[in-house]
């Protein structure tokens, strides 16, 4: 069985795995359009839209990166019964199959994976907002798996460094909205040489 990752899974999987590969499925773009109050939010920033982890809106002309996990023998059980939990009962996310497509050159067909996605029928799902609004949610929200800013800096970091040839406006105009926000979180190597 394989299982496709585009949000903390690319960096956090959870789970054990047989082998991993970066790539991408088409018909998807990635949004951070999905409210939470457990992983990266909480219960009390319900009444601010909480935090704004990743969903995927259908986009017939568009493709999102991330990670394809092999699970094999006893891994499938374990890895769905965690992801289950992590997933759908704590995040609402619906599952569906998609054609993963590696990122590998010698790759030869595509490979049907399942992956985790939350619609607009989830109670949390928070639908369409400006950059801008989602980068001042993301600042305020945390939850028991970390803070939200971590979220979006460790995906906005491997898509560039792990797709460097993919595009994903949505997510680095958010990265960019929130560098606008709190310019103090980053330190290029001269300024950390002259302090």
């Amino acid at each position: 069985v394989w299982i496709f990752g585009y949000g903390s899974l690319v960096w956090r999987p959870g789970f054990e795995f047989t082998s991993r590969k970066v790539g991408f499925i088409r018909g998807y773009s990635r949004r951070f359009w999905q409210g939470d109050t457990f992983h990266r939010g909480s219960e009390k920033m319900a009444s601010a839209g909480t935090a704004s982890p990743n969903t995927l809106l259908f986009d017939f002309q568009a493709c999102t990166w991330g990670v394809a996990y092999e699970v094999r023998g006893e891994q499938i059980a374990a890895s769905l019964e965690y992801l289950n939990m992590r997933e759908a009962v704590l995040g609402g996310y619906d599952t569906k199959l998609v054609k993963f497509h590696p990122q590998e050159k010698d790759a030869e067909e595509p490979i049907l994976a399942l992956v985790y996605i939350a619609t607009p029928q989830n109670p949390s799902y928070l639908g369409p907002a400006s950059e801008e609004d989602i980068a001042a949610q993301i600042i305020v929200s945390s939850g028991c798996a970390g803070h939200n800013i971590e979220y979006l800096l460790r995906l906005a970091d491997f898509m560039r460094y792990f797709c460097p040839q993919a595009e994903d406006k949505h997510l680095f105009s958010i990265e960019e909205a929130l560098i606008s926000i709190l310019p103090c979180l980053y330190y290029t190597e001269e300024s950390l040489e002259e302090t």
